[in-house]
């Protein structure tokens, strides 16, 4: 039950960063390069403060070692930034899902290229994952959606998932999740200082919301998403994560009276159907 309870938590806060992340720049609270700056800065300070405790309890290195730093930071910052700029406009849920569908998608194709072994029913899930992001995203109906803010969490999603992609052979998850925000910071900071244009001025209430997107559903959700990872194994964690959008569009309808609507929920089947099918399914020998 404790661990059931652990998974329910991450997994809400996981689709928690949609939630706040549209509040708050969908609202015009703040704009999205400010959102995205913030957070990682709230992302790494408590992330690198974890790391700092486990180092003064049990040592090990603070910065951990790894190839692909450079990939995941940059995989994290088109992550961020992609994000924060798809939710002025995307509904919670269909960002939720976009960055979803798109994330495992990345994955995949990273797989094949990878020349990893993949049984067909994997093919299967992907291509079926793939048609529901593609009915959700076609064009010539009232609920069509935005274009750029689509390419932009379209963005993130590959974003996300380069990062997923570079982040599997570190041995240390936390330590490598921390060092990727800390080096994060101080580009985007850069780019907010330098960007053309005003920005949207800063108000109490969306400064305190991207801060608890960085400290709270990232930087926390994370570390404990690692804590409780090996006790739940790949195979119920790719299940728990298939919550997230549901969770996030459920959130957005009720808290948001965002609408909902038969393409919506049959683009949801196929996605998340196409994806549990894919992870699901028992790696191919080589």
């Amino acid at each position: 039950m404790r661990l059931f309870l652990l998974t329910a938590l991450v997994m809400m806060a996981f689709a928690g960063n949609s939630l706040i992340n549209r509040l708050a720049v969908g609202g015009g609270l703040m704009d999205p390069l400010s959102f995205a700056s913030w957070r990682v800065l709230g992302g790494a300070a408590v992330l690198a403060g974890l790391v700092a405790l486990r180092r003064m309890r049990s040592g090990g290195s603070l910065w951990p070692q790894g190839a692909g730093r450079a990939t995941g930071v940059a995989g994290l910052v088109v992550y961020l930034l992609g994000f924060s700029y798809a939710y002025t406009q995307l509904p919670t849920g269909a960002g939720a899902l976009i960055l979803f569908g798109l994330v495992q998608i990345t994955m995949f194709i990273g797989a094949v290229i990878g020349a990893e072994p993949v049984p067909p029913a994997r093919w299967i899930g992907a291509a079926t994952a793939f048609a529901g992001l593609i009915l959700l995203l076609a064009p010539g109906t009232d609920a069509a959606l935005d274009l750029p803010a689509t390419l932009s969490m379209a963005a993130a999603g590959v974003g996300w998932g380069i990062y997923s992609l570079s982040g599997r052979a570190q041995a240390d998850a936390l330590g490598a999740t921390a060092a990727n925000f800390l080096l994060a910071v101080p580009i985007l900071w850069v780019v907010l200082l330098v960007a053309p244009g005003d920005p949207t001025p800063l108000t109490r209430y969306g400064l305190g919301l991207a801060l608890l997107s960085g400290i709270l559903t990232s930087g926390l959700g994370y570390a404990l998403w690692y804590q409780i990872l090996p006790a739940l194994g790949a195979a119920r964690a790719a299940v728990a994560q298939l919550t997230v959008p549901l969770i996030a569009a459920t959130a957005g309808l009720v808290l948001l009276s965002e609408p909902l609507d038969a393409r919506f929920v049959l683009a949801t089947c196929l996605v998340l159907g196409g994806v549990a099918l894919a992870l699901l399914t028992p790696k191919a020998k080589a």
